[in-house]
């Protein structure tokens, strides 16, 4: 087992024998590192934490921290982490809570760019990207494939649908459609579908188009949303993504951005 002579690692941390632990790390108590998974140096860890297989986490991370929510009361909640993630430079995940079903979990091959901040009780999916400073409140939910940019800040609560894209310096306060591109230079503003990210992940035109047609009956024609919805049924043909689409819309609970 590669642990570095200078790591602190309390005796009931568990370590797959593959896991390499750096200089300066710090495990506490019920802390699980899965296989191959290695922290560089630096890396600040609080259990009850699981942590997948083949993570690389980067100096100056601080993971399942306890959150910063003065209803927290010392409850025995955890953070969960999957397969394949890259956890950037001062990355902060905070753990559940009570009040959020106790668990913040993070999937698998996820990219945590530097300074990211995932609160407690936040739900990410796999294969999304955070980028620098990107910041989310508690009880966030993020599903797969969703791009934030930058400097971007979630309030709680709020969902992000799969394969959205938010540009950088963004502020969410409401849902965000699933396969928008979605960027709030003064007020929060969708823009059509997530064309280019929706290419590379294998979408044909097609289907890309029926979106567009959906986001511009949703945004500019000028219709409540129970009109564009009814419009959006009566003129495009049914596909699994207009389905997620529209579903997403009805459970909506703090409206979505249009």
């Amino acid at each position: 087992m590669a642990i570095h002579p200078a790591a602190i690692v309390d005796p009931r941390a568990r370590i797959a024998e593959s896991a390499e632990i750096g200089p300066h790390c710090i495990l506490g108590p019920d802390v699980v590192v899965g296989a191959r998974t290695r922290m560089l140096a630096h890396v600040y860890t609080e259990g009850p934490l699981e942590i997948g297989e083949d993570n690389v986490f980067y100096p100056y991370s601080s993971i399942g921290v306890t959150p910063q929510d003065l209803k927290y009361k010392g409850e025995r909640s955890q953070t969960r982490i999957g397969h394949r993630n890259q956890i950037r430079e001062f990355v902060t995940i905070n753990r559940g809570t009570q009040g959020g079903g106790m668990l913040t979990g993070v999937g698998s091959d996820c990219l945590l760019m530097a300074y990211a901040h995932v609160a407690h009780d936040a739900r990410i999916g796999d294969h999304v990207i955070l980028g620098n400073a990107v910041t989310f409140a508690g009880h966030v939910v993020v599903e797969d494939w969703a791009v934030i940019e930058a400097f971007s800040g979630v309030h709680q609560f709020c969902r992000i649908g799969r394969h959205a894209f938010i540009g950088g310096y963004s502020v969410i306060t409401q849902d965000v459609l699933p396969y928008s591109m979605t960027v709030t230079p003064r007020e929060s503003k969708v823009f059509g579908a997530n064309k280019i990210g929706l290419e590379r992940r294998g979408f044909d035109a097609g289907r890309i188009d029926q979106l567009q047609k959906a986001f511009r009956l949703l945004t500019r024609a000028k219709l409540n949303t129970t009109q564009a919805v009814e419009r959006i049924r009566e003129e495009i043909p049914a596909s699994p993504e207009l389905e997620e689409l529209l579903a997403f819309i009805g459970s909506a609970q703090r409206g979505f951005i249009k």
